[in-house]
């Protein structure tokens, strides 16, 4: 779902074991702070693919600066904004449309007329909708 190989999804699993809480949460939070799964999230994109595309072309900053790494991290506080010259993108701002009818997660605040998002707080379980069974997931890996 998450548009990554086996090897990445494998130090995202260790990652999530090593911190604090429940390693099948952690990894879910983890893998929804990805900055191209953030863009999708937002709205900019209409997939997942289509958010790794836009990051690896510069298309977007966080906090000011240039980002082209799908796999960041974001945090809260970051801003993440479109770069002015990409603001009359007709794809991007049918894109937006569609996702305002589609609702945005709680952790996410938008300012459309901006083409920016603050990461307000991190995601929790709860918000993520999709029907994945984390403790499935933690079971294969621990072996």
């Amino acid at each position: 779902m998450y548009g990554m190989l086996e090897a990445q999804f494998r130090r995202y699993f260790e990652r999530a074991e090593r911190a604090k809480g429940v390693t099948g949460e952690n990894l879910l939070v983890m893998l929804e702070r990805r900055f191209d799964n953030t863009l999708y999230r937002i709205g900019f994109a209409s997939s997942r693919d289509q958010a790794r595309q836009m990051v690896r072309h510069n298309l977007f900053n966080i906090n000011g600066k240039k980002v082209n790494i799908p796999s960041y991290q974001v945090r809260p506080g970051d801003v993440i904004a479109l770069k002015e010259k990409n603001q009359k993108n007709e794809l991007i701002v049918d894109n937006l449309e569609g996702s305002v009818r589609r609702g945005l997660p709680s952790w996410l605040e938008l300012d459309q007329a901006k083409f920016q998002c603050v990461v307000k707080a991190l995601p929790n379980r709860e918000e993520i909708t999709m029907p994945i069974q984390e403790q499935l997931i933690v079971e294969l890996y621990s072996k």
